[in-house]
């Protein structure tokens, strides 16, 4: 039975490095932000095993006119977990905990080749594709709450 629970930033960094940053320094897994008061981190387990990760940043994009936005980033489910299922129990926990926040939209830079799961979560994809150095192709995504 997996669960979801908040995790301090640190937490994160074993599972954004072997997701999201294979091959560079650990270092490049500190998002700046990551201890800041409002953002939130969570992970899902499995009897206690962190098997992936999220974090959410209250900062708003300047392309959405919402009073109060988060910014998903570093999200990452370890490759022997992957389609399972554990993303989108993940991300639906934290849509309930911030429509619970009064949270009115979720955005965030998504790689291209998770552009299909978050659109089968019900997220839309805003503007072009952009370039994030050393990381790769990019678009925007976001859902209203």
């Amino acid at each position: 039975m997996y669960t979801i629970k908040k995790i301090e930033a640190k937490a994160t960094y074993s599972i954004r490095h072997a997701v999201l940053r294979a091959g560079k320094p650990i270092s490049t897994c500190y998002f700046e932000g990551d201890e800041d008061l409002n953002t939130l981190h969570f992970g899902v387990f499995d009897n206690e095993v962190l098997l992936g990760v999220a974090s959410f940043f209250m900062k708003n994009s300047k392309h959405f006119s919402h009073d109060k936005q988060f910014q998903l980033r570093g999200m990452a489910i370890l490759e022997e977990h992957q389609n399972k299922g554990l993303g989108k129990i993940l991300l639906q926990y934290c849509e309930s905990f911030f429509r619970e926040q009064a949270t009115q939209l979720i955005w965030f830079n998504a790689r291209v080749s998770a552009i299909g799961f978050y659109e089968s979560l019900g997220y839309a994809i805003y503007g072009k594709l952009f370039d994030i150095p050393e990381v790769g192709p990019h678009i925007i995504m976001y859902k209203n709450f």
